[in-house]
C-alpha cells in the first residue's frame, strides 16, 4: 500500500471530525473519499497531507510513518478547489515553485516545468499570469505544479467545484487519463456522487467521521452496505420491511415482495433498495414478479431519460427512470394509473442492525 491510515481520530473541541478511520490506498490507485459537508472527508485529507495532526492513530506512506511529519516532508502533491496559484508569478514560475523549494538546479527545473505543462496541454502559456487564464487553464496549472516534482501521493480537494458543468466533466476525464498515464497514487475528495462514480477505482463513503463503505463504484452503487450509502449514492427507492420465508419480504403498502435470496431470519427488520432504472411500467411490467398499480404524480424530462414519480394507493412513492429517445413522448402522463413492476434480482437487501 502507498498510503495506510490506521485508527485516525481528530477532535475539534466537542466535535469529533474523525472517529477511528482505517484506510488503505494501493500503489497507482485513485480512491475517492465521498461524503456530504461535515462528514470528515476534508479533515481526513488534511491529516494525510500533514496540515492536521491526528489526536490518535497513524499515517504511513509506503513503509514510512509520517504521522508527525510536516507537509513539506511528505512527498505529497496537492490541488485545492481555489487553485491557490501565486497571482504575481507566471505560469512557469508557479509550476517551478515546488522545485525551487527542493533546490532543483535551474536547467533541470526548466526541463521538468516544460514536461509538466506539456502533460496538461499548456505548452506556450509559460509567460502568462493566472489572471490571463480561464478557470480550466488555472486548474491545469495547479495540477502541473502538483505533479512536477514526481510526488508519491497526489491529493485532490474538490478541485472542480469552481468550474461549470461542461468544463468540469472535461477536466474529470483529463485528470483520470493523466493519473493513469503517470500511475499516480491519488486521493480525491468530493461530495459529488456522479464525479466519484466516473473517476474512481474505489470509493470510500464517509459519514459523521466514519467510513460507511469502501468498494468499487459498481459495488457501492449496486450493493450499498448501509442505508446511508444507499440513500447518498444515486437516486433510490428505499423500503423498510420485514423478512419473510422463502426469499420474500413484507413491505407496508406494497405487500409481499419476491427477492432473489433470503432476506434474513423471518421476522427480522430489513431495508430494501430498488434503483429507479430497475423499474418498468405498463406492458413491460406485466411479466415481472413484483407489481403494483399507482398514479403518476410527476413526469420530469431529462433528455435521454424520463423520471416518473408514481404513488401506489396506501404504499410508498416509487421513483422510476426510463430511457427515452428525444423524439418519443413520455411513457405516461401525470394523473394516469399505471402498473409498475420489478424483478426479484433487482432488489438489494440491507439488513438493519
Amino acid at each position: 500500500m502507498d498510503l495506510t491510515v490506521r485508527g485516525a481520530v481528530k477532535r475539534f473541541g466537542a466535535v469529533t471530525a474523525l472517529a477511528g478511520v482505517d484506510l488503505d490506498v494501493a500503489e497507482g490507485e485513485l480512491l475517492t473519499i465521498l461524503g456530504p459537508s461535515g462528514s470528515g472527508k476534508t479533515t481526513l485529507l488534511k491529516v494525510v497531507a500533514g496540515f492536521e495532526v491526528p489526536d490518535e492513530g497513524s499515517v504511513q506512506l509506503g513503509s514510512v510513518d509520517v504521522t508527525l511529519a510536516p507537509p513539506r516532508a511528505r512527498d505529497v502533491g496537492m490541488v485545492f478547489q481555489n487553485y491557490a496559484l501565486f497571482p504575481h508569478l507566471t505560469v512557469a514560475q508557479n509550476v517551478a515553485f515546488p522545485l525551487e523549494m527542493r533546490r532543483v538546479p535551474k536547467a533541470e527545473r526548466q526541463s521538468r516545468v516544460a514536461e509538466a505543462l506539456a502533460l496538461v496541454e499548456l505548452s506556450g502559456y509559460e509567460a502568462r499570469l493566472p489572471r490571463q487564464l480561464s478557470g480550466g487553464q488555472q486548474q491545469r496549472v495547479a495540477l502541473a505544479r502538483s505533479i512536477v516534482f514526481n510526488p508519491r501521493l497526489l491529493l485532490l480537494d474538490e478541485p472542480f467545484g469552481a468550474l461549470d458543468r461542461k468544463l468540469r466533466e472535461a477536466m474529470q476525464l483529463e485528470v483520470r487519463r493523466l493519473q493513469r498515464r503517470l500511475k499516480l497514487t491519488t486521493l480525491f475528495i468530493t461530495h459529488d456522487q456522479e464525479e466519484a462514480l466516473i473517476l474512481s477505482d474505489r470509493i470510500a463513503v464517509m459519514n459523521a467521521g466514519r467510513l460507511e463503505q469502501v468498494g468499487t463504484p459498481s459495488e457501492v452503487y449496486a450493493r450499498p452496505a448501509t442505508r446511508f450509502v444507499a440513500d447518498f449514492v444515486g437516486e433510490s427507492n428505499l423500503f423498510d420491511g420485514i423478512a419473510g420465508p422463502d426469499a420474500t419480504a413484507e413491505v407496508p403498502g406494497l405487500g409481499r415482495l419476491f427477492l432473489a435470496a433470503q432476506a434474513g431470519t423471518p421476522g427480522a427488520r430489513v431495508t430494501l433498495l430498488l434503483r429507479p432504472e430497475a423499474l418498468r411500467i405498463g406492458g413491460a411490467a406485466d411479466p415481472l414478479a413484483n407489481r403494483a398499480a399507482g398514479q403518476v404524480v410527476e413526469t420530469v424530462f431529462l433528455g435521454l431519460s424520463v423520471k416518473l414519480r408514481i404513488q401506489p394507493e396506501g404504499g410508498p412513492e416509487l421513483l422510476v427512470r426510463l430511457p427515452l429517445r428525444p423524439s418519443e413522448p413520455p411513457p405516461a402522463l401525470e394523473g394516469e394509473i399505471v402498473t409498475v413492476g420489478f424483478a426479484p434480482e433487482d432488489v438489494h437487501v440491507i439488513r438493519q442492525a
